[in-house]
């Protein structure tokens, strides 16, 4: 496919600490969370289990097959609250202006180039509710285990660096594994 994003068919979700994850994801039931770049699914999944049938999962992608195999894989166990969109969110996400409570972007910001980061950035900022949160998933910069080259990790202060433009306060940062860390922002209006 021509459109297949860099790290398609990848996912970060098999290497973090899944636990330690969702005690940290303080969205609570009822929620409308939007999964960024999510791929498969993997992510959206638990998150549409842990804020239940009364909440909602935007799950968007830009590769289209990724979004099939959600779609066949909640309709074959009547998942209802997970709504798929395949877009580019790096130019734009297709929801209403401070529509969500929470975004995930796991594994996903070191592979946009700046200009990509910085209106994807924007975009987030646009959906999330006033003091809604962006979770975004990275992994450490080290040359230890899998992972992208260690010429596109960033560190937690290179994530905050580019986040802060956007009128986000960072609210914690936590390791979530061998691999991955966990840092969460809010929406500052």
């Amino acid at each position: 496919m021509a459109g297949k994003p860099p790290a398609a068919g990848k996912s970060s979700f098999d290497l973090i600490d899944k636990k330690r994850f969702f005690s940290l994801f303080d969205v609570p039931p009822g929620s409308t969370v939007i999964d960024l770049a999510c791929g498969t699914g993997n992510y959206s999944l638990e998150i549409a289990k842990k804020i239940g049938s009364e909440g909602i999962v935007y799950a968007i992608d830009l590769w289209a097959e990724g979004i099939e195999a959600l779609n066949i894989l909640t309709a074959n166990n009547n998942i209802t609250n997970i709504h798929t969109i395949i877009a580019d969110i790096s130019k734009e996400i297709p929801l209403e202006t401070a529509s969500a409570d929470a975004c995930l972007l796991a594994t996903v910001l070191h592979d946009l180039s700046q200009e990509a980061q910085d209106s994807a950035m924007r975009e987030v900022h646009r959906v999330l509710r006033p003091e809604g949160l962006l979770m975004i998933v990275e992994f450490k910069k080290t040359d230890k285990g899998p992972g992208p080259p260690m010429s596109i990790r960033l560190t937690e202060h290179e994530v905050g660096e580019i986040v802060t433009r956007y009128d986000f306060s960072k609210v914690s940062c936590d390791e979530i594994g061998a691999f991955n860390y966990l840092i969460k922002f809010q929406n500052n209006t």
